[in-house]
């Protein structure tokens, strides 16, 4: 599952914001099958292959008549489209769709192919196990709560870690700053998210189009309790159910990414999460994930690089329109600024090839895009955890993700992060994922206290204010022996493991 998961074109990128000649937002779906335009001298492509989806990037010279035309020609159905940066999602059964739309470079810079499977549920299996809590281990809670506690807040060693228990005696967060869960879904009937949440701020983004009928923002009812996690971390209320989030005072939305019975985060359906967090005013998202069906999507190949393309467009207007991107590092404690990565592991919804690539550029998405925050996770004891990627130059913060060979000296001896489960329930899990959200949270308690700043003056006041943390002699193993930390780099009054530091929660409301 995503972290929980052949040449550049030369044509002209379209500029953040540019309003092509015509409107492509509702751009009417094309049949495959209908007749070509007149002057195209080109029939249309037959449906020999299996059913693919892929995102097509408008050259600032490209109309949308044209690219329903191109689309059309070459065998494809438009299933929706971004005037705002020029982004098409299409889907074909022609083997040769990208390859004909690619040759048209007055009206492409790229197409790509968004996934290897075709358009059918893959399944797969969610990293890492999500350990329920006992009802044992909740009554030893209670009664170790301090006054003025959540009943489960003394298992939140995570809060303290970053003073967020400091935090809220101070400010919890204002109620006009919405934080986007861009995930597998959100249970918004929990008791513990259900006085925070933001129906018209949520949707289901899968296929790329957004559905925000009633409910459709939750998880399948066989799918990922991934997403209700997240959320309980940033903005689970104060209200003597429970646990507390970071910012337990303003909303948290839904927007759901995950295909139906997978854990596969498809780049048409992240580029629409990104596009309805801007038009909905979200201030801030969170992205515990990469996008699939690539660990890392290398520039220079022709379907990897359109992938980069849409996602870097949709992100920068993102950022345009006041969203501060958040989002986790990964959990395969790989160098990011390194020379060189052996991803054996993509692509992930068929046979996976294994390949060493330069990290530099072939980028984990969407966590190394421009502007966007990008977060490795620590322990109790405030080591980097085993599990975590990192990278001098590449993490911005660091935030509590867990670490099961961390104990901490709570009721539950718990060293993984506890939050929100679907259902009205309460469980641990560990991962870069629970880094993110609470940097996430805190980001949301500054945009709180700085109502005006921006995204850009957002990360650098997460990354002032953060704790300075200095590579650590020694640090934990997956096997949970002490090692020497040499993979720990410092310079710039930054570390490789932990950025700028670890977020303040603390300093975010003063």
């Amino acid at each position: 599952m995503a972290h929980l998961g052949s040449g550049r074109s030369r044509a002209l990128a379209v500029p953040v914001g540019l309003a092509l000649t015509a409107s492509l937002a509702f751009l009417p779906a094309v049949s495959a099958s209908a007749a070509p335009a007149e002057d195209s001298g080109v029939t249309a492509a037959p449906a020999t292959g299996p059913k693919l989806s892929y995102v097509a990037n408008l050259t600032a010279y490209g109309t949308a008549k044209q690219a329903r035309k191109a689309i059309e020609r070459a065998g494809g159905t438009v299933v929706t489209a971004y005037e705002q940066i020029g982004v098409v999602v299409a889907h074909s059964q022609n083997p040769d769709f990208a390859r004909q739309l690619r040759a048209q470079r007055s009206l492409f810079v790229s197409v790509g192919a968004t996934r290897v499977a075709p358009l059918t549920p893959v399944q797969t299996t969610e990293e890492g196990s999500t350990q329920k809590l006992s009802a044992a281990d909740a009554a030893k809670a209670a009664a170790a709560a301090a006054p003025g506690e959540e009943p489960l807040e003394a298992n939140q060693w995570d809060l303290r870690a970053i003073k967020a228990d400091q935090a809220h005696k101070i400010n919890d967060g204002s109620r006009s700053v919405t934080v986007g869960v861009i995930d597998t879904g959100v249970d918004d009937t929990h008791p513990d998210l259900a006085p925070n949440f933001s129906r018209e701020q949520s949707a289901n983004c899968v296929g790329g189009v957004a559905d925000t009928s009633e409910g459709a923002w939750r998880p399948y009812a066989d799918g990922s309790d991934h997403g209700t996690h997240v959320a309980g971390t940033i903005a689970a209320a104060r209200n003597g159910v429970g646990i507390s989030g970071v910012a337990p005072g303003v909303k948290v939305a839904g927007i759901k990414v995950s295909e139906p019975g997978t854990s596969l985060f498809y780049t048409e359906a992240v580029v629409c999460g990104f596009m309805f967090a801007a038009e909905k005013g979200i201030e801030v998202t969170n992205n515990s994930y990469y996008v699939d069906p690539w660990l890392y999507n290398c520039k220079a190949d022709a379907d990897q690089g359109a992938l980069v393309e849409a996602l870097t467009r949709a992100t920068r207007y993102a950022e345009k329109k006041g969203v501060l991107s958040v989002a986790s590092a990964g959990n395969s404690d790989h160098d990011l600024a390194g020379d060189s990565i052996l991803d054996d592991t993509s692509p992930d919804d068929a046979t996976p090839v294994p390949r060493t690539i330069d990290p530099k550029v072939c980028l984990d998405m969407p966590t190394q895009l421009p502007g966007v925050v990008t977060v490795s996770a620590t322990g109790d004891k405030g080591l980097k955890s085993y599990y975590s990627s990192y990278g001098l130059g590449v993490v911005d913060v660091a935030g509590p993700g867990g670490d099961k060979w961390q104990t901490p000296g709570t009721p539950d001896a718990n060293g993984r992060v506890l939050s929100t489960l679907p259902g009205g329930g309460y469980g641990y899990k560990q991962g870069t994922s629970m880094a993110s959200p609470h940097v996430a949270g805190v980001a949301a308690l500054l945009k709180s206290t700085h109502p005006n700043a921006t995204p850009a003056q957002l990360q650098r006041l997460l990354k002032s204010q953060a704790d300075k943390l200095a590579c650590p002699d020694k640090v934990y193993d997956a096997t949970g022996n002490l090692i020497d930390a040499t993979t720990c780099q410092s310079k710039w009054g930054q570390t490789g493991y932990y950025g700028h530091g670890l977020v303040n929660a603390l300093n975010a409301v003063k």
